[in-house]
């Protein structure tokens, strides 16, 4: 088990810590309260990324849609060959 870097052990000595400084009384409520400040960082950086990834997406779409716009007008631009020109040469 390897929660942010730290393995069992630590992390039981650490609750024991806790345990003599906070008291059996408080550590579940500071548990609480560590737990859903986790979750609103959780919540907050799923929220980022879904926002990032939208806007990427625009973007895309957005350059997408202008190479098609640049593609089409250069077709414009290409000269295509006269039927009329041959029957001036014969």
């Amino acid at each position: 088990m390897n929660v942010f870097g730290i393995g069992l052990p630590e992390m039981i000595v650490i609750f024991v810590v806790a345990l003599l400084v906070f008291g059996p009384k408080k550590l579940p409520e500071i548990g609480r309260t560590l737990g859903k400040t986790l979750k609103g960082f959780q919540d907050a950086s799923k929220e980022f990324q879904d926002e990032f990834k939208k806007e990427a997406q625009q973007i895309e779409e957005t350059i997408s849609m202008n190479a098609q716009i640049e593609s089409g007008k250069e077709e414009e631009k290409v000269p295509t060959p006269n039927d009329n020109t041959a029957s001036k040469t014969e």
